[in-house]
């Protein structure tokens, strides 16, 4: 019966078990089976169906057999209800994607930054003392990262979600390949600007052929924990548009004033930082360096609408090869059998006209 419930518009005068054969036999093909009913005789269907809504005014056998149960006339509540689903599963999805992005961001960023940078072999001011031997941040710069980043992680909850057009399914192969590329950008613009300022007192250096002068250690402390926590914020902005360009949905005010709060505060900091040591590590604010937070911020932002770009030639490449069958998540695929039965049921009302 499995082909023939598919082929099938519809069915007329069916008994209780026929209700209950129909929903198993789509169940057994692998659908998600939703059932609707109101009477004793719709029971047992709704029991077995994966989603079962007793509609208003259902019996009590009904009532008891449904997961969903309407408290309002007719099924246009199932229609809101699948939106707001919908919705809800987007901002999941935003959240994991961004989460992933930046734990991948600042893991990597400080693993590789303790393992592959060492101070003490760049070129330095003279009259100093020298440059630690390994790069690492203070632990109360690591934990206001994280601090802000959470309180603004926090508003994505009141984000604008707007539901799909066919039934949401994970795909965690693709979300995680997206959550990579962001976090990877993220990740290597912090690294490549680490290396530009510790390279700073360098004659030949970018910095010094862009006109700036050579940065103090611990403003380059300060000056990568803006980066970090800039970068941070942003990619919230890419992750919450899925497959579009971040300026392709508005953000919701809680969303936007949160990111701006938590932005406003990282950037105070970062030039107001009281000059001394924090774990042993040199640390000095940016206000006696304007041009380097400036710097720091435009950095930031041109990585940013790179980072973008990017994950959205990242998603066109994956729905080009339908990576991890991506292009057929939550649609429903007939079998060729059942195809061929309606064809054969096409043909035949044919020959009765």
């Amino acid at each position: 019966y499995r082909d023939l419930c598919l082929a099938a518009n519809g069915f007329a005068q069916v008994f209780p078990e026929h209700k209950y054969l129909i929903v198993e036999c789509l169940r057994e093909l692998g659908y998600i089976v939703g059932m609707t009913g109101d009477g004793v005789n719709d029971a047992p269907a709704l029991k077995r169906a994966d989603i079962g809504v007793a509609v208003a005014g259902a019996t009590d056998a009904a009532r008891a057999a449904a997961d969903i149960i309407l408290t309002e006339e007719g099924l246009g509540t199932i229609i809101h209800g699948i939106v707001i689903s919908r919705e809800i599963f987007s901002r999941i999805s935003n959240f994991i994607t961004y989460r992933i992005a930046a734990t991948l961001q600042l893991l990597f960023f400080f693993f590789i930054a303790v393992l592959a940078f060492h101070p003490s072999d760049y070129e330095q001011p003279p009259d100093v003392e020298d440059w630690p031997d390994f790069f690492h941040l203070p632990v109360l710069m690591l934990m206001l990262i994280t601090l802000l980043n959470d309180g603004t992680l926090i508003t994505i909850a009141y984000d604008y979600a707007e539901a799909s057009t066919l039934p949401n399914k994970w795909n965690l192969k693709a979300l995680f390949l997206t959550s990579s590329v962001l976090g990877f950008v993220s990740c290597l613009s912090s690294l490549v600007l680490l290396f530009f300022l510790l390279d700073s007192w360098n004659e030949s250096g970018l910095l010094q052929s862009l006109g700036m002068k050579g940065v103090q250690y611990g403003q380059i402390i300060t000056a990568i924990y803006l980066k970090v926590s800039v970068s941070d914020f942003l990619t919230l902005f890419s992750a919450r548009t899925g497959p579009r360009f971040f300026w392709t949905i508005p953000p919701a005010p809680m969303l936007l004033a949160g990111a701006t709060l938590a932005l406003t505060l990282s950037s105070i900091l970062s030039i107001l930082w009281p000059s001394g040591t924090l774990d042993g590590i040199e640390v000095e604010g940016l206000q006696t360096n304007m041009g380097l937070f400036v710097f720091v911020w435009l950095y930031a932002l041109v990585f940013w609408v790179f980072q973008d770009v990017l994950k959205v030639l990242s998603y066109k490449w994956m729905f080009a090869i339908n990576f991890n069958d991506i292009n057929a998540t939550g649609v429903v695929v007939m079998p060729e059998s059942a195809k061929k039965l309606i064809k054969e049921y096409d043909a035949a009302m044919e020959g009765h006209k």
